[in-house]
């Protein structure tokens, strides 16, 4: 499992902060044998609808002395 971001709890925050519960906070994706990890999973009911959303999101920070170097990395 990888590191935490150092934004990972503002983005958590952030989340919660705009109606979202945290259901995962390392959510694991599968496909086939293959596993993936995405900092964290989470839901919102939306009364207007009765939907249920459902989002993954991966929190990245650039902060090395190359924004395209982190970039790069960010998407792998």
């Amino acid at each position: 499992m990888p590191a935490k971001d150092i934004y990972h709890e503002y983005a958590k925050n952030a989340l919660t902060k705009d109606g979202w519960t945290i259901t995962d906070d390392s959510f694991t994706l599968k496909w086939g044998k293959r596993e993936m990890y995405v900092d964290l999973g989470a839901e919102k009911l939306l009364a207007a609808k009765k939907l249920n959303c459902k989002i993954a999101v991966e929190v990245k920070s650039f902060i090395g002395p190359s924004p395209v170097k982190d970039m790069r990395d960010a998407l792998g």
